[in-house]
């Protein structure tokens, strides 16, 4: 086999992310509250399966960060949604790289992460990417670029409050907590908001969540087969999928500036992920090489 099943569990994962966007993109008259609703009932419907079957207490054992991180979900979910169904496929898609940037940034004053002095150069690369796109695409109004970025600030938050939990609470349990708080909260607002689906809309809607959840899985077996160094990278295959989508349903094209700031943008969290991966192994062999000699 040319790859390991880890690195195909991964690309499949994507693939079902970014089917998920496609899905979103595909019904913009529905609003973008609503279609979180209906995936988090998908999503709390299959959790709550899954955790009776492994016989696993639902309901965890530090609620207060698993409150934390539903909430930061569901902000982080309904906005980048919005951006999906108001903006180019792969300009939302580019956005949304920005995330793994706020998660560090966040994680100096959450979980008191370090940073290095050349992740900021690499930081600024990708914003300057990011922004890149955003200035030379008509299509990117300020407005869903603004929100773009604050559903990326509230995923960063959602995953400082997953490290938070760390090992203490069963994956499932964490999972479970995302459509628990987010459902009530869309819920609450469709009802006053209703757009009635018609025909190919309810597969559509039914379709997120499960390609959402098909997603998770794979997600999930890929980190457990291999190192989260050699498959992380792996996920922004997610801007070829949403190029190729975006072309082939909605006719997106972008000019050569728009095509580089998005090269630029993955380039810096690209570079990014190589560097704290690269540091924490050397402190690890540094950390064995001094038990070894005491």
């Amino acid at each position: 086999m040319l790859f390991s099943r880890g690195v195909w569990y991964m690309v499949i994962s994507v693939f079902f992310f970014s089917c998920m966007g496609l899905m979103v993109k595909l019904v913009p008259h529905i609003p973008s509250t609503q279609v979180v609703f209906f995936r988090s009932i998908i999503s709390f419907l299959l959790s709550l399966i899954m955790l009776k079957q492994q016989k696993v207490f639902i309901w965890g054992n530090n609620r207060k960060y698993l409150l934390l991180r539903g909430g930061c979900g569901a902000v982080a979910l309904i906005l980048f949604y919005e951006t999906l169904q108001h903006i180019p496929l792969a300009s939302a898609v580019t956005i949304g790289f920005l995330a793994p940037i706020f998660t560090t940034l966040l994680g100096i004053f959450i979980i008191k992460e370090k940073v290095y002095p050349l992740q900021w150069i690499f930081f600024l690369a990708a914003f300057a990417g990011i922004v890149m796109v955003q200035g030379f695409d008509s299509r990117i109004s300020p407005f869903y670029f603004v929100i773009g970025v604050i559903a990326t600030f509230f995923s960063g938050l959602a995953q400082n409050f997953i490290r938070k939990l760390n090992t203490n609470e069963h994956p499932l349990v964490i999972i479970f907590y995302f459509p628990l708080i987010t459902a009530p909260i869309t819920g609450v607002y469709s009802v006053f908001n209703w757009e009635a689906p018609h025909g190919w809309d309810w597969v559509i809607l039914i379709s997120i969540g499960l390609f959402t959840q098909f997603a998770q899985f794979f997600m999930t077996k890929s980190i457990q087969l291999e190192e989260l160094s050699k498959v992380s990278i792996i996920r922004y295959l997610g801007i070829v999928y949403a190029l190729i989508f975006g072309y082939t349903f909605f006719d997106e094209t972008y000019n050569i500036y728009a095509y580089a700031g998005m090269g630029l943008a993955i380039l810096g969290v690209a570079l990014n992920l190589w560097y704290k991966q690269t540091k924490f192994k050397r402190a690890e062999s540094e950390k064995n090489r001094k038990q070894k000699m005491s």
